[in-house]
């Protein structure tokens, strides 16, 4: 969306004069071009100059009331400009038709009409595309509308230069890209070359758009100016809105045939590196399982490692470290799977049963923050049974370390901090749901197409001979890895083009937390199964996780695989290629697949539940569904073939251009050659004439065969290392027919996103460009950017979103349409809002901003789908392949619509060819194999009517014999007809920083330059990195081709290579680097704004590290009709000694004044050995700019390694501009007898910006010595900047941890509950050590942090809330900000009594108050917090030796051979006055005053070395055995008996003496080495320190100043000087007036008063007077003292890394220590503090048992059935195995009640500060010594049922932390589940603080759905004692002597039965069967009688009939 102005002409002026216009829309302006000397009529569009068109991308419509405005100026070079008339047009008419042509009067100031007319022209071009009806001009005549396009994406211009000066009409600022030309020495102001950094900074080389054809420039005025004549006009430009567009003045037929080269050479990808994979297991929770025995198994790719196995317990504390170290390729590490599962029961004999495992990928960890998680929960869940649920946590530390990443580790300390699993601090990346489901993935694979042959054809030949059957060379599958997962398809045998309609499912969690799937064809065969080809799937790219996001989705279509060459080899050195590592160089084969993922429902009964991969049938596909095929053309020209390597240089060479497998004659298709398109409706015939019908002429592509390889010729020298192939006129070509499916929106698609995102990476590079060579206004440049981005958003969204009705669109086609279309909607607007809030100071935030929209870009315009394979280019001889190069299809493929243009389509571009494979890795990647000129067109068949548009002008087509006459048959070669004769001339100035090739540690450099078939090299210059060449090289007899005004726009790129000479063998390659020349043509005057051209930073690259840049200019010259007389005169001195050597010229080379550089030469440290002789008379040369000086010679460097004289001085001819200035070079040489010199060693200061001598503001506010500022102890408000800790007032009680809000403090209340009564009562002042104020010092320091990541965090929220609520954020936030200003007013009030200074008489309350005094712990190295010490005096590193490669792995390190220390200062010559008239200004140190003597001095170093954390474990156990070891001088301190055994994180707290003598032992070495019983101790890592730069350094590093002033205790002041002497010293050397003391509790130093307590207790409570504590205040507020004021280290603790010299660049753990340092001439310092370990404290726990209830039944009784339990009571503290004791058996409770009273007794040590209980045990039977762990105190309390036959049956249990745990419940009927879950808020109490409950605790199991149940509840009494209270008051153990408990009243029916028998039957019987065998017995006794009466009855009858 855009509007033009076309400015035609300006009739009927009046006089003459110089005229330009001024064009205004929408608050932007643009002038034209300055006409000189115009009379009457000024006509813009004359045909000598270039028409003046002006555009403004517009981003939203624009609307039909908005006017343009065009004012038309006398223009005056002096003056103002003077207002001729305006033009003022509502644009009405211009929306309606898009395009009006308008002939009008101007207006005057008075708004009269004048006769002066203005003719213009005016386009308006809609986002929609309603662009009224086109006519023909705009496609043929005009070309600037075509370009129109172009230019919206591609030019780029009016930034910001320099101060106004008066500068020549039409002096242009920047040509293409930022680059400044402006011409220097034509004017006062005129400064020399301000913009050096050339746009090809980075291959940036952009066509120079707006440069004219002819003499006159258009006049693109600087910003500046346009401010001035703004101002001038009276528009009143807010500077806060004016903005930058790459939007300039127009010129027509700039044709733009070149693109980008790329100037990174080598492949980096596949390179193996060094990894470090650390993972801390800290503790597991809510495991599932009974009574388990948990083992945490941790894996990383296939290497595994366990912890020890912790018994009977569900959440087990393990605190292990383990470490893996890798060397293998980025992509490779990223891959590999770190899982992290937990196994039960595992020993020797069996491998346990899986509980749950948790997995995910090295690079999520890697692409976390700090590429590490903290103190992370890990879901654990189980694989074979999905539909589970969760099976537990783990908690871990998780980083990832490649080689040179530093990890910052939050501060190891007492980590009590809750980490609540339920707070969701779970480990999973940002973004993830905490509740993962399950799904299922179905990769399904279809077909595969191309594959190479990969068997011998031995076999099948006989075959064929025999059989006659021609079988295909390969038998594929495919395999899929996931997520540590893998699945393959079945075996096609012998096919190249095989079909499956497979797929492979794969069941995880879902997102999955591994990024890529990885999809491999692979050959099955009998021995070794190869790849063929691999294809990664990136999860996120077939994704989106946003509200309206997508389940990962793909195809089915297309993707193409790229690997090694095809040719078939037994053993391919390339296999590697096929394995995905590394970058493909040949096409392999495609795959046609699809992906699916579809959420299970795990309630689901029918759901299989294992997560094996299965391998089903697909439903196969039609083949049309992945599109249309169609016929695609590829055109390539080769226009020029120069850099062929020498070893090429013998044999013809032919160049091979292949896309897919067509074009591929040499190993291509296995198939016959002619490619047959899959057939449509009709034979190819009908086919044919369709597509052809568009064109005039039909028939013809039916037999059009491809030719694909140029032909064979041979190459020619250029030079010693390279040939060329002689082209000259004839340009050989190449064509190729393929077919491929119609997928190019998918590409249009990302074409349009790259082309935004090139446009911003270009922009945004300008931005940096600007800010580093501080030219003025970064911020209009960036405001520029934005806008283009929102525009070319909107653009995207109108373009995007055609062709919806394709048949052939995937999901995924639509739904990331749909999510790019939301992302760029987003952007576009966020680009808006950003723009708003662009202001000077805000520049490099929002430039970070805009980085993340880059990234974004960059993302989105990657396709996942593939359609056509990538082209590639070899280089043949001989017919093998030799090198390549590789062109994404999607660059080159055609559109009309120009954004949718691929980039390098139609457009002529360089590459360089490189070595294949692992080849091209290092010195040999670095060289180019040869440098290609190369055009390439890509499109359909039908459209090939314009495939050689973008071709250079002026040749003929020679077409193959059946082409002739034919229009569109491409030609076989090209013969150029026109050709332009040219000079170039290069002006080689100098390098800098270039790369060390000689041992010596310098080089011998000279520079290369080849342009087109030549080449030339400069001078060599000996023993430098920073050769100034000085030179101009002259190329005569340039042929090139084409038409003139072309090559004027986009000439040849030159390539200049820098070699190092030597004396033997050929010259080392050192760097490369482009540029593009400024061209002169015959008829263009050589004068200014454009020529002579400026110096320019071109950076050098060497692989793919920068190395180094080089200062040069160059031009190309056209040799005219009249030869060379026309060309500017080679002027100036030749050198004839050297032979012909031309200097650069004046008008380019810089503009130079005379500077003075000082040295300050103080001393040479650690010199190595040269040649195996040592250094002995050491001595210092300084070069800078052919001009030097020398040190004095050290007689005796072993003795005194000082120089004695220290400031020397010499004068030298530097460029004015800074960034121009030459190095400086350091070299220390030995001076060795007969006057032989060796050098030692060497530096280069590559800038001596730092150096450059600042007069200081002597008005800002840190100079103000007038007035008295007051500092007030009492009322200081805790919070200063991040730098010092918390405040503490030497009178007051409060410790005020920084910024916890009140309400926070309320919620801590509440979550403690009334453990806080507790807290209350503080320990006395014995309590109190060192350690107490190291562990308050670490808990505000993590304080700290988080407020800083709160902060920050806030920050980017204000930002998001001003991005989106606009002021109401900003409100909301200004009110935090009040509300936090109130608090801590509040706070400074409340600090405590007696602050109020009205009232003195009120009683000060006791000092020194029994909270600890604060130090500050570092988290990092002192030196990064007080810049190195560097403060005068800084360290040189002097090098030796080679630069290493990337893959000797050797570093800088171990190049240094030396240390020179000194400074320097730069400054114009005649200094300033005010300098030298100050007092006491002593010439001979020049500006280096008052810097100490460097004589020898003795001082005693003291060592306090504190603890090490995460250790490498250097024994096979995983562990280490730790000691310090200290090196200083000749003193080596080995503290190995006190070693600590197997510990990762040892507490040493030790301090170490040693006597050192300053300058000849300075550097403190402290190393940690691991104790072995046999052979040597490893060392694990060490540290280095110096403590020279320490000692003299202005911070006072010396010994650090505390917080409080106190003479006796944990506290007391360490330095022998008391804080009075201090102060009165540092005011004697600083020259500052004070210190004044007085009256009692003030002091004044300077201007700046501080007031404060003037008592001090000592031992013996005396109150004594003191002026300490305010002389301390001063201290500590010594960096606000005007002139001198800089911060004093405080007293602190630092954390150093330790670094091992075999592993470089990873950290090997921290080390945390501090320094004190004493001069032996001053009073002797006091006895060291003791920071010895706090020993573990005794403390004997008893716990009585008294009662269990509600105990559920487990047994079925054996006579009755009925339920009852045997139940004990179990418990332990340490861990089962040490301690753990058990009540006697209630035996069959029927109620689930028993009585116990029963008494355990837990004795053990414990550590209050870390709440550890510490028990030492040997690991082992085979261990050598005890080793000491730290445990949490926990008491596990378990009830088991007893079982006489079968192992005990475990009912529940429960776990008590003893420093928080529920208060027990009064009665069991209170007692509830709840109170262990936490469910119900339960008061907290601490049995260190209660030392005695009683209680009620309900115990706890999981049932079968893994859910809690109560299973029986336990009163129970702990009791704490001290181990001397125990001693005093002994009980005994269970129920003995001394104190028994009572038995317990238990029923008669706890008996065992088969002890008492009858016992056992009486209670069976009496209790619960007494009535029923009573009944019994009655009915028996009844039944009896009946019975009997029944017997005796007939008896009776007869007896009684009878009567007998």
């Amino acid at each position: 969306m855009a509007l033009l102005v076309h400015l035609k002409t300006v009739l009927e002026l009046r006089g003459r004069g110089d005229r330009i216009a001024k064009v205004t829309f929408r608050g932007q302006s643009f002038y034209s071009r300055v006409l000189e000397n115009c009379e009457d009529v000024a006509d813009f569009d004359e045909l000598s100059v270039s028409p003046q068109t002006f555009r403004w991308p517009v981003a939203s419509s624009i609307n039909s009331n908005e006017m343009l405005e065009i004012q038309i100026f006398n223009y005056s070079k002096v003056f103002s400009n003077k207002l001729i008339g305006t033009f003022r047009m509502v644009l009405q008419k211009v929306v309606e038709e898009n395009h009006v042509e308008v002939t009008d009067t101007l207006i005057d100031d008075n708004n009269a009409i004048i006769k002066t007319r203005l003719c213009v022209e005016v386009r308006y071009q809609a986002t929609d595309g309603t662009v009224g009806s086109w006519d023909d001009g705009d496609f043929l005549g005009d070309e600037s509308i075509q370009e129109e396009e172009k230019d919206s994406q591609e030019t780029d211009g009016l930034l910001p230069g320099s101060r106004p000066s008066s500068r020549p009409p039409g002096e242009k600022s920047f040509r293409s890209k930022g680059r400044e030309k402006t011409k220097g020495g034509r004017d006062g102001e005129h400064k020399a070359g301000r913009s050096v950094f050339s746009a090809m900074k980075l291959g940036k080389n952009r066509p120079h758009k707006e440069e004219p054809q002819r003499q006159d420039e258009p006049a693109v005025l600087e910003m500046e100016d346009l401010d001035r004549l703004a101002i001038h006009l009276g528009d009143g430009l807010d500077p806060d809105s004016v903005s930058l567009a790459s939007v300039t003045a127009l010129t027509t037929n700039v044709s733009n045939k070149r693109s980008k080269p790329d100037i990174k050479m080598e492949p980096s990808a596949g390179r193996p590196m060094d990894y470090q994979v650390s993972i801390t297991v800290i503790e597991a929770r809510q495991l599932v399982g009974l009574n388990m025995d948990p083992v945490v198994c941790v894996e990383v790719g296939d290497d595994k490692k366990y912890t020890s196995m912790k018994e009977s317990t569900n959440c087990p504390y393990y605190n292990e470290y383990f470490v893996f170290d890798f060397h293998v390729s980025p992509d490779v590490m990223f891959d590999k799977i770190i899982k992290i599962s937990v196994i039960h029961s595992k020993n020797l004999l069996r491998s346990g049963t899986l509980v749950g495992s948790f997995k995910m990928d090295v690079g999520t960890v890697y692409s976390q923050p700090e590429h590490q998680f903290h103190h992370k929960w890990a879901i654990l869940s189980d694989p074979d049974d999905i539909s589970a649920g969760l099976k537990g946590y783990v908690k871990c530390d998780v980083a990832v370390v490649g080689k040179g990443d530093n990890i910052k580790t939050p501060h190891k300390a007492n980590e009590t901090d809750e980490d609540d699993i339920e707070g969701r601090n779970l480990l999973l990346p940002e973004g993830v749901p905490p509740e993962r489901q399950w799904a299922r993935f179905y990769v399904k694979i279809y077909r595969a197409e191309g594959l190479p042959r990969m068997n011998t054809s031995l076999m099948a030949n006989v075959k064929k001979a025999f059989i006659g059957e021609n079988k295909d060379l390969v038998d594929p599958y495919v395999q899929v890895f996931f997520a540590g997962q893998k699945g393959k398809t079945s075996v096609q045998k012998s096919s190249y083009e095989p079909l499956w309609n497979e797929q492979v499912v794969f069941t995880d969690l879902f997102p999955p937390l591994c990024k890529r799937m990885k999809v491999q064809i692979r050959d099955s065969d009998k021995v070794n199964d190869m790849a063929i080809g691999t294809h990664f799937i990136d999860l996120r790219k077939i994704s989106n996780d946003g509200d309206k996001g997508f389940l990962p989705t793909l195809g089915p279509a297309w993707v193409n695989m790229y690997g090694s060459t095809r040719n078939y080899t037994l053993l391919d050195e390339h296999q590697d290629l096929n394995e995905g590592l590394g970058e493909g160089v040949s096409f392999r084969a495609r795959l046609m697949l699809g992906l699916a993922v579809e959420i299970l429902d795990t309630s689901n009964p029918e759901l299989t539940s294992s997560t094996e991969v299965q391998v089903e049938q697909a439903t196969p596909i039609s083949e049309s569904c992945t599109g249309k095929v169609e016929e695609f053309f590829l055109f390539g020209a080769f226009l020029e073939a120069s850099m062929i390597d020498r070893k090429n240089g013998d044999k013809p060479i032919t160049f091979e251009i292949t896309i897919g497998n067509y074009g591929n004659e040499v190993d291509g298709l296995s198939r016959p050659q002619r490619p047959r398109p899959r057939k449509e409706p009709g034979d190819e015939e009908e086919v044919d004439l369709i597509q052809n019908s568009s064109d005039d002429e039909t028939d013809e592509a039916g037999d059009l065969a491809s030719v694909s390889s140029t032909p064979p010729m041979r190459p020619q020298i250029t030079d010693r290392n390279y040939f060329h192939l002689p082209y000259l006129e004839r340009k050989p070509c190449i064509y190729i027919k393929s077919w491929w499916p119609d997928q190019r929106r998918r590409l249009y698609n990302a074409n349009i996103m790259d082309h935004i995102a090139d446009k911003l990476e270009e922009g945004l590079n300008d931005v940096q460009e600007m800010i580093k060579t501080e030219k003025s206004y970064p911020e209009r440049r960036l405001r520029g950017v934005l806008e283009e981005l929102s525009c070319g958003c909107c653009r995207f969204l109108s373009l995007a979103d055609k062709d919806q009705s394709h048949s052939s669109r995937t999901r995924l086609d639509r739904e990331r349409l749909k999510s790019c279309m939301r992302e760029l909607e987003s952007m576009g607007q966020q680009a808006k809002t950003l723009r708003a809030q662009v202001k000077r100071h805000t520049v490099r935030d929002k430039l970070r901003l805009c980085q993340n929209f880059l990234q974004k870009l960059r993302f989105l315009a990657d396709e996942p789908q593939h359609s056509i394979p990538d082209v590639f280019i070899w280089m043949m001889s001989n017919n093998k392949r030799i090198a390549y190069a590789r062109v994404p299809s999607k660059d080159l493929l055609f559109s009309i619509v120009e954004e949718e243009l691929g980039k390098d389509c139609a457009k002529v571009k360089t590459l360089f060819l490189k070595l294949p494979g692992k080849r091209g890795f290092g010195s040999a990647g670095w060289t180019v194999q040869a440098k290609l000129e190369l055009y390439l067109w890509l499109g359909l068949s039908k459209q090939r009517k314009d495939f050689l548009c973008g071709l250079p002008c002026g040749f003929e087509e020679v077409k193959a014999a059946q082409g002739l006459g034919l229009h569109s048959f491409p030609p076989i070669s090209l013969v150029y007809t026109k050709k332009q004769a040219f000079q170039l001339r290069a002006h080689m100035y100098q390098a800098r920083s270039l790369f060390a090739a000689d041992s010596s540690g310098l080089s011998d450099p000279f520079a290369r330059v080849f342009f087109i078939n030549q080449s030339q090299c400069t001078e060599v210059l000996n023993e430098t990195l920073c050769p100034t060449w000085d030179q101009m090289l002259v190329f005569d007899n340039l042929e090139l081709y084409g038409e003139a005004h072309e090559l004027r726009d986009d000439p040849p790129i030159i390539v200049i290579e820098i070699y190092d000479q030597d004396t033997m063998g050929k010259a080392d390659f050192m760097g490369r680097t482009f540029a593009k020349p400024l061209v002169k043509m015959a008829d263009e005057a050589y004068c200014p704004p454009r020529f002579p051209p400026q110096l320019e930073y071109y950076q050098i690259y060497r692989g793919n590290a920068t190395a180094g840049d080089l200062l040069a200019a160059f031009e190309l010259l056209q040799i005219g009709p009249a030869g060379k007389a026309d060309l500017p005169p080679i002027n100036g001195p030749v050198d004839m000694d050297q032979g012909p050597i031309m200097p650069v010229p004046m008008g380019i080379r810089p503009v130079l004044s005379k500077y003075r550089i000082e040295v300050l030469f103080w001393g040479l440290r650690d010199l190595k050995r040269v040649n195996l002789a040592q250094v002995d008379r050491p001595r210092v040369d300084i070069e800078c700019a052919g001009k030097g000086v020398q040190s004095s010679l050290i007689h005796n460097y072993k003795k005194n390694p000082n120089f004695n004289t220290l400031v020397k001085w010499f004068e030298v001819d530097l460029p004015e501009n800074e960034l121009l200035h030459p190095p400086l070079n350091i070299r220390v040489v030995d001076c060795r007898a007969f006057g032989r010199y060796t050098l030692v060693g060497s530096h280069t200061v590559s800038s001596l910006r730092r150096f450059v001598y600042r007069p200081p503001d002597r008005s800002a506010p840190s100079w103000n010595t007038a007035g008295e500022v007051v500092v007030n102890m009492e009322l200081e408000v805790p919070v200063r900047k991040l730098e010092t800790m918390v405040k503490l007032d030497a009178t007051s009680d409060a410790v005020i941890k920084v910024d916890v809000a009140d309400e926070e403090k309320e919620k801590k209340k509440k979550k403690k509950g009334s453990s806080e009564e507790m807290e209350e009562e503080e320990p006395d002042e014995s309590m109190l050590d060192w350690w107490s104020k190291y562990f308050a010092s670490i808990d505000t320091m993590k304080e700290q942090l988080r407020q800083q990541e709160a902060s920050g965090i806030d920050l980017e929220e204000k930002e998001e809330m001003d991005n989106t609520e606009g002021l109401k954020g900003l409100m909301k936030g200004k009110e935090k900000a009040r509300a936090a200003k109130e608090e801590k007013k509040k706070r400074a009030q409340s600090l405590g009594p007696g602050q109020v200074s009205e009232a003195p008489e009120k009683k000060k309350p006791k000092i020194d108050e029994l909270k600890p005094s604060l130090a500050q712990v570092y988290p990092k190295e002192l030196e990064s917090e007080f810049d190195n010490f560097e403060d005068w005096l800084h360290t040189f590193n002097l090098l030796r030796g080679k630069t290493g490669d990337d893959e000797d792995g050797s570093t800088e390190e171990e190049r240094i051979v030396g240390r020179f220390k000194g400074s320097l200062c730069v400054y114009k010559v005649p200094l300033p006055e005010d300098v030298s008239r100050e007092a006491g200004y002593d010439p001979t140190y020049g500006m280096f005053q008052g810097i100490p003597s460097n004589d020898p001095i003795n001082v005693l170093v003291r060592v306090y070395v504190v603890r090490a954390t995460d250790l490498h474990p250097a024994d096979i156990n995983g562990k280490a055995d730790p000691y310090i070891a200290i090196r200083l001088g000749k003193t080596d301190i080995r503290d190995k008996e006190n070693y600590i055994s197997k510990q990762l994180n040892p507490v040493f707290g030790k301090s170490f003496d040693i006597e050192a003598s300053f300058p000849m032992e300075s550097m403190l070495t402290v190393a940690v080495y691991d104790w072995d019983l046999v052979g040597t101790d490893d060392l694990i890592g060490e540290t280095k320190i110096d403590l020279e730069n320490r000692f003299y350094s202005k911070h006072r590093a010396t010994c650090g100043i505390s917080q409080t002033y106190s003479t006796h205790g944990y506290n007391i002041w360490r330095d022998p000087m008391k804080p009075s002497q201090i102060v009165t010293r540092l005011c004697k050397e600083g020259k500052v007036d004070g210190p004044h003391f007085g009256p009692p509790g003030r002091v004044k130093v300077s201007n700046r008063v501080f007031t404060g307590p003037s008592e001090i207790e000592d031992e013996n409570g005396q109150r004594k007077p003191t002026e300490e504590h305010v002389a301390l205040l001063a201290l500590r507020h010594w960096e606000d003292i005007p002139r001198v004021g800089c911060r004093l280290v405080p007293e602190h603790v630092e954390t150093r890394p330790l670094l091992n010299p075999d592993k470089p660049g990873i950290e090997q753990g921290r080390l945390e220590l501090w320094v004190d340092m004493f001069p032996m001439d001053m009073p002797a310092p006091g006895t060291p503090l003791d920071i010895s370990p706090r020993k573990p404290k005794k403390y004997e726990l008893r716990v009585i048992v008294w009662n269990t209830d509600e105990v559920v039944l487990e047994d079925d009784d054996f006579f009755t059935g009925e339920k009852s339990s045997d139940i004990f009571v179990r418990g332990w503290l340490k861990g089962q195995q040490e301690d753990k004791q058990d009540t006697d058996v209630h035996y069959h409770s029927l109620t689930g009640e028993g009585n116990f009273n029963w008494r355990y007794l837990f004795p053990f040590d414990y550590l209050a500060a870390e709440e550890k209980i510490v028990i030492s045990k040997k690991e082992s039977m085979f261990s050598w010594d005890e080793t000491e762990y730290k445990i949490p105190a926990r008491l596990t309390l378990q009830i088991w049922d007893a079982d006489h036959f079968s192992a005990d049956d475990f009912l529940g249990a429960i776990e008590l932390d003893l420093n928080r745990f529920p208060r027990g419940a009064k009665t069991a009927k209170q007692c509830t589940m709840e109170m262990a879950t936490g469910e119900v808020d339960v008061p907290l109490v601490s049995i260190f603080k209660q030392k005695r409950v009683k209680g009620w605790w309900p115990l706890l199991a999981r049932n079968e759905n893994d859910e809690f149940e109560l299973t029986g509840k336990v009163e129970a009494e702990l009791h704490l004692l001290t181990a001397e209270e125990a001693e005093k008051n002994p009980v005994g153990l269970a129920r003995n002597e001394p104190d028994p408990l009572e038995k317990p009243n238990r029923p008669d029916t706890a008996f065992v039965w088969f002890l008492n028998p009858l016992k056992s039957i009486k209670y069976l019987i009496c209790t619960r069967y007494k009535w029923l065998i009573i009944k019994t017995v009655l009915a028996l006794l009844g039944l009896l009688m009946l019975a009997l009466f029944l017997y005796s009855l007939p008896g009776y009858m007869v007896k009684k009939l009878l009567g007998a």
